[in-house]
């Protein structure tokens, strides 16, 4: 087989702020960021959110990937902590292929290494980067007498950028793909960002001038309201984080949504979503035509709701589904998407 790196051209990394393979660093937010915020400085390394897409028609895709560690998440499978995942096409027709991780939990520098099967057409294959366990390095080989090319453009080529909390970072999806961002954008076929960060984000200003700073966003969608440490601090932030991005941009699509879980303290819950919805309609009051609210409390639908977490709290597969339904539809039609759902 042929191996390459996934720093090295046909392929190409979304996603992340900094892909240095010498320095064996991949990281969702740029090292000026973790600087600034000594609080991300852990969860900012991770490569949440980041992918590595290209085509290719090998029959055999082996990919070698070695983490810093894979740190015990009692919520999160191994599969969905330390492990990528590999979709083939791309849209709402895209295919699972399989993941790859560790099979045991070590605080110390793990090596692991898998094969997968597919088709010798040429594909668009797309692997989607750990959640939580800090990558260091990750190669791709194909059969010696294949192709691989560079993957198409991703039809919404402007990033969808998310900002909030662990939920929105991916916990606790058993494998990368299935948290409700990845799900939503591989329908899309859009880029995003993940910025997502358990127990972390809660908007500061200095985060919100960070993302202002971004220049290709094609929406901005946030929901930190778990993260923020009661009613007032939320009511302190959420507005004013809106209107730095707002500032900077004036015409860009914003989405505002409240968290999935409510079904536990009601009272602090709906305190919490009169913010976001007051955030919202002041904007509307104030003439802007490109905001739009999402109620977390219809995420998980009517019936099954305990069977959509996996403690109350962290959505599963299902309830990353049943998420990704809601926000998939609201986003295509902020975007002027048509495809639905099959």
């Amino acid at each position: 087989m042929k191996y390459y790196n996934i720093t090295q051209p046909p392929l190409k990394i979304y996603g992340l702020a900094v892909a240095d393979a010498e320095n064996r660093q991949f990281y969702k937010l740029p090292k000026t960021m973790l600087e600034q915020m000594p609080r991300y400085d852990y969860l900012g390394r991770r490569a949440t959110g980041g992918r590595v897409r290209f085509c290719t028609d090998s029959s055999n895709l082996t990919i070698r990937m070695v983490l810093n560690q894979t740190k015990e998440d009692i919520n999160i499978p191994l599969s969905g902590s330390a492990g990528a995942d590999i979709y083939l096409g791309k849209g709402i027709d895209s295919e699972y292929l399989g993941y790859i991780a560790p099979n045991c939990h070590v605080m110390e520098e793990i090596s692991v290494e898998k094969t997968f099967t597919k088709k010798n057409t040429m594909e668009i294959v797309t692997i989607n980067l750990p959640r939580n366990d800090h990558l260091l390095s990750m190669e791709i080989g194909i059969d010696d007498t294949a192709a691989i090319e560079e993957a198409p453009a991703y039809t919404i080529a402007n990033p969808i950028v998310f900002y909030g909390s662990s939920i929105t970072e991916g916990g606790c999806a058993s494998r990368a793909g299935n948290a409700y961002t990845s799900i939503v954008c591989r329908w899309l076929d859009a880029d995003y960002r993940n910025f997502g960060f358990s127990g972390s984000a809660r908007g500061e200003q200095i985060f919100a001038r960070y993302i202002a700073s971004l220049t290709d966003m094609s929406v901005f969608v946030y929901d930190y309201d778990h993260n923020a440490n009661d009613v007032k601090q939320l009511a302190d932030t959420h507005e004013a984080f809106f209107q730095t991005i707002r500032a900077a941009h004036p015409n860009l699509p914003i989405l505002m949504m409240s968290k999935p879980d409510t079904d536990k303290g009601k009272a602090d819950l709906q305190a919490r979503k009169e913010v976001i919805y007051t955030t919202y309609a002041n904007a509307k009051k104030h003439g802007d035509k490109n905001v739009w609210f999402l109620d977390g409390e219809t995420f998980f639908g009517t019936y099954g709701r305990a069977e959509c977490t996996v403690d109350g709290t962290h959505p599963n597969a299902l309830g990353f589904m049943r998420m990704a339904e809601k926000v998939y539809a609201a986003l295509s039609d902020i975007l002027g998407v048509t495809n639905s759902i099959k």
